[in-house]
């Protein structure tokens, strides 16, 4: 039987239209029959690159028997939730209700209306794992459906309103307490695993957010052990398994505590925020191995993830063939079949052994100090380093010869907003017009592509089709946050101003008036059973906690004191959750440490081309300086940054203002004075 998938764009989507399942994406079609027929939903929510998503499909959605007990009993969703993010949010909060877990695939049933009943993830096509089978499952609740539907209806209207509580983010007036952040430091002290870095146990997430956290404390306090904590984990992930070895980038999670095992798929949100964090660590400590996990992630991301039209994919999969990892691994033979006599060498670098480290196979990894295993080739550290190079560079030729792992190439705006925001902010410090260039040319597409004809953004964009869905709290926040980071790149004002421009539509059209903070979705979003509103940072930053950094930005470029307002309340109202867990919260501590750091503004009259300016710009990008906003560029008519308004340039020469809310510092024109007040 043919599916009603053929015409989505979603790879995720078009992945399941050969099923026998009836599947039908979300919309008022499926819905309606639903109704119509009086048919519970099976709702079943994943992603491209989820490896229990595919075993579940070949398992239970390719079986024509589990097809056809579906098709009997349920009208059948299938849900990408990267594009329906709002979708995903919802009804994972009604699983985690039900079950106390969440996951993908996520398994979710809804009466006609759309509320949930029955919760759940992955589901075996046999007993096991103490687990029932799929079609256990499945027959269990359309008998339930068909005798009790009563009941079904009573309990899952309760459902819906236990999850339709409304975080409230208005603060009664409650200032922000600088005792959060030593507060927040020291539980996270209490779960750091002074071992193999990270915080808690097996599965280990990167966590970039609470990284960043750490390093602007270390910043702002002086406080060695943040630095540590933050470094640690830094060194610990860029020598595990969880990092490419070979071609850059970093898995998604590690399966186990040494960082060794990884969820082999890649994601562009993880090295979007992972690459921003090494550089930040690189600029602070000069330690050359972030600089080149930074050089080595970016450099993936423009030779695998990016489109010819300049967007970012979304993620590569954890299998190829059907294999989970198979791509990346190794036996030992063939490492020395291609590189003979540095074969040794890399071997010992990287763990490599007969028996393997993984089901037989080797995972590369940096097994020992460095500095050990030159000693004992009798090699300086800069020599090895070559002969690696050169090797990792034949290896990964040998390896572009496998067959690749499947590509979501879906563009999201979001995402694509993170990975702006890297490449400008490493084309910048690095001195790398090529990443500049990258972060210009996404910035530009998703200009021409992702916006409607009133300036609101679009979530979703697959090449030779049409941007579709209504932007996301997320789209707006994350691509205002890389928009200000290119425009502090370039000092182009177009990009200052579109930031603006989002940010304004953020305000008119996401904001909660009555509790504060902001709605993941617009006022005229599709009705879904209620609004969402999430404040809590996983894998991704909330959009409430991105969209509060992206305000208190902006308020000391415009001046504009609703700006701040809206988003300290935000913060402050957060406090107890940054305490108590402050690993879920990284994104609200970094915007808190923004505030409490007493940020600082800095304007450079003058061309930024010149050399007098880009004298006095080196010196602001000597160090990484994350509270300090800086505008370059000679105030015009109508000028839309305050920052630069009314101040002239000294004896006809780029001139510098340092100011703390617009209270300035004396001009200066010299690079070195400017580093001093800086200081």
């Amino acid at each position: 039987m043919p599916n009603h998938l053929a015409n989505e764009t979603s790879p995720y989507l078009l992945q399941h239209v050969d099923n026998p399942v009836d599947w039908y994406p979300w919309g008022q079609e499926a819905l309606q029959l639903a109704r119509e027929k009086d048919k519970p939903i099976l709702l079943s929510i994943g992603y491209a690159a989820c490896h229990w998503c595919h075993v579940m499909a070949h398992e239970s959605f390719e079986n024509q028997a589990t097809a056809d007990l579906m098709n009997q009993h349920f009208v059948n969703i299938k849900v990408d939730r990267e594009e329906r993010p709002d979708l995903d949010s919802i009804y994972m909060d009604a699983v985690v209700s039900m079950t106390g877990q969440g996951g993908w695939p996520m398994t979710v049933v809804l009466t006609p209306a759309g509320d949930p009943f029955f919760g759940g993830t992955y589901y075996p096509p046999e007993p096991r794992y103490g687990m029932p089978s799929f079609t256990q499952v499945l027959l269990a609740i359309a008998d339930a459906w068909q005798n009790r539907q009563e009941d079904i209806q009573k309990s899952a209207q309760g459902m819906t309103e236990h999850i339709s509580q409304k975080y409230q983010l208005n603060n009664a007036g409650r200032a922000l307490s600088i005792g959060v952040l030593p507060m927040a430091i020291r539980t996270m002290s209490s779960h750091f695993d002074s071992l193999n870095g990270g915080f808690g146990s097996a599965p280990k997430f990167p966590q970039p957010m609470t990284i960043e956290f750490l390093l602007q404390e270390h910043l702002r306090t002086g406080d060695k052990h943040s630095l540590h904590m933050a470094e640690f984990t830094l060194k610990k992930m860029a020598h595990g398994g969880m990092y490419d070895q070979l071609g850059g980038g970093f898995a998604r999670y590690a399966t186990d505590d040494k960082w060794l095992v990884p969820h082999f798929e890649k994601m562009l949100y993880d090295n979007a925020q992972l690459a921003r964090v090494y550089l930040h660590a690189w600029q602070i400590s000069e330690n050359p191995l972030y600089k080149r996990v930074v050089e080595e992630t970016l450099d993936y991301v423009l030779k695998e993830m990016q489109d010819e039209s300049g967007g970012f994919f979304s993620s590569q999969d954890a299998d190829s063939e059907g294999v989970e990892g198979k791509f990346y691994v190794w036996q030992a033979e063939e490492i020395q079949e291609h590189l003979g006599e540095d074969a040794r060498l890399f071997i010992d670098y990287y763990g490599v052994s007969e028996g393997g480290n993984w089901e037989g196979q080797n995972i590369l990894y940096v097994k020992q100090d460095p500095v050990q295993v030159a000693a004992a080739h009798n090699l300086a550290l800069d020599k090895m380093e070559n002969r690696l190079v050169a090797s990792r560079s034949i290896l990964y030729q040998v390896r572009a010869q496998r067959i690749w792992p499947g590509l979501d190439d879906k563009i999201l705006t979001a995402w694509n907003g993170l990975m702006l925001a890297a490449f400008a902010e490493a084309g910048s410090v690095l001195n790398r017009l090529d990443y500049t260039e990258a972060a210009t040319r996404n910035a530009e597409f998703l200009y021409e592509t992702m916006r409607t004809k009133d300036g609101r953004l679009l979530r979703t964009w697959k090449s030779k089709s049409e941007a579709k869905y209504n932007g996301f709290l997320e789209d707006y926040a994350y691509l205002a946050d890389g928009l200000l980071a290119l425009y502090q790149n370039t000092f182009e004002l177009r990009w200052f101003t579109w930031a603006n421009e989002l940010t304004e539509h953020m305000l008119a059209h996401f904001l909660d008036e009555q509790d504060g903070g902001f709605f993941d979705t617009s006022d005229d979003h599709e009705r879904l059973i209620h609004r969402p509103k999430d404040v809590q940072d996983n894998a991704l930053p909330s959009g409430n906690a991105m969209a509060a950094m992206v305000l208190l930005k902006l308020s000391l470029y415009t001046g504009e004191q609703r700006y701040w307002t809206i988003a300290e309340e935000a913060v402050a109202s957060m406090q107890k959750m940054m305490t108590q867990a402050p690993t879920g919260f990284g994104q609200w501590l970094v915007a808190a440490s923004f505030i409490l750091g007493e940020p600082q503004e800095l304007a450079i009259v003058g061309d930024p081309a010149d050399k007098d300016a880009s004298s006095l710009l080196q010196a602001f990008r000597a160090a990484y300086r994350p509270n300090v906003v800086v505008a370059a560029g000679q105030a015009q008519e109508g000028e839309s940054i305050a920052l630069l308004a009314q101040r002239p340039m000294l004896d006809d020469r780029a001139t510098a203002y340092l100011c703390r809310r617009f209270v300035c510092q004396a001009p200066v024109t010299a690079p070195d004075a400017l580093a001093d007040q800086l200081r």
